[in-house]
């Protein structure tokens, strides 16, 4: 027996680095679909543009029609698409890991509602028109909006099921308030009719390079809370037993959900089901380790997005779907089979 024991001590750590070096591969692998994907938004259209000409209009730009398309049109909406992709599924991640609740995300749980809601009563009723206030307002709306979702599912007995209705609920007032601002105000009808159902189809480089600095804080913020997440997500007492600061971690997470939800809502509109979908595919790959799943999560989110906004290109040609109506239809499929589950409902 003494002879037998140190090979299996000297065999345990072999499990842990294998998983890490598979961890490692999937995240690697998920870059390669990223980059794929974001040629295919760059060279997909109304009209097809080759991957030669694609990087002829990209990295030397000569003022043809095929690279005006290129780096005028499709290079910042695939942009946009890339940091609102990132910001919702890493805002959906946090979520879910802060309230211990696999049903949250930015849209079911009204975040980017809230958001929406603060837009338009700022360009109806104090003639906001440039996308830097759009941030604030937007920043405004998500944080009322998630404090009144955790209000009213009840803080600290909240259930997934009980905050899903919250959000449910808020939404459907909040909707209801847009359309309503919208049919008093017909020349905020025409800025916000292709904006509230969520889109890329507006983006521009100033567009890009605005948000830019929001979502690189929401970001860092998220990566930052990645270790004590792990610990909130065992419940209050075993967090604090594991020394971490609860009031601190739920203060910048919130504050990394605020950042993203608002900056990417105020860009392209609210856009749901992104960061409810990917943060679930990707535990099956990570496990429940937020280390692994914010990277992965922000590498895949933007694949689910931009693969969207191609879909929704290709199947209305010569128009378009916009691509919050294609993540819906693809999304609440999904959304509804995860609240029949049975083990989720009782959590």
């Amino acid at each position: 027996m003494l002879v037998d024991s140190p090979p299996e001590t000297a065999a345990a750590p072999v499990v842990p680095r294998r998983r890490q070096a598979t961890r490692s591969a999937g995240l690697l692998a998920a870059l390669g679909i990223l980059a794929v994907i974001t040629v295919l938004g760059i060279a997909v259209g109304s009209k097809q543009i080759p991957v030669a000409d694609v990087w002829h209009g990209v990295m030397h730009y000569s003022g043809t029609d095929t690279d005006v398309i290129v780096r005028d049109v499709r290079l910042p909406r695939t942009l946009l698409g890339l940091l609102a992709g990132a910001a919702l599924g890493l805002a959906g991640a946090v979520m879910q890991a802060l309230t211990r609740n696999p049903l949250a995300d930015p849209g079911v749980l009204g975040i980017n509602a809230g958001a929406s809601a603060a837009v338009v009563s700022g360009i109806t009723f104090f003639g906001v028109t440039s996308l830097t206030s759009y941030v604030w307002f937007a920043f405004a709306g998500a944080a009322l909006v998630s404090a009144a979702v955790y209000i009213l599912g009840g803080t600290r007995s909240a259930t997934p099921v009980r905050l899903a209705l919250a959000g449910t609920a808020l939404t459907a007032a909040l909707t209801g308030y847009l359309n309503a601002v919208n049919l008093m105000n017909t020349a905020s009808l025409d800025k916000m009719r292709f904006w509230t159902v969520g889109s890329l189809a507006s983006a521009t480089m100033p567009t890009v390079e605005k948000i830019v600095p929001f979502i690189a804080a929401g970001v860092l913020l998220a990566l930052l809370v990645a270790r004590p997440l792990n610990a909130v997500a065992l419940g209050d007492d075993q967090a604090r037993a594991l020394g971490a600061k609860l009031t601190r971690t739920r203060v910048a997470a919130m504050a990394a959900v605020t950042l993203l939800c608002g900056a990417a809502t105020a860009a392209c509109g609210p856009i749901v089901y992104v960061g409810l979908m990917v943060p679930h595919a990707v535990r099956a790959i990570t496990g429940p380790d937020m280390r692994w799943i914010l990277p992965y999560s922000a590498v895949l989110s933007p694949v689910l997005l931009l693969g969207a906004d191609i879909i929704g290109r290709i199947a209305a040609r010569p128009g378009e779907l916009q691509v919050g109506i294609v993540t819906a239809v693809i999304g609440g499929p999904v959304f509804i089979h995860l609240v029949r589950r049975r083990k989720m409902a009782q959590l």
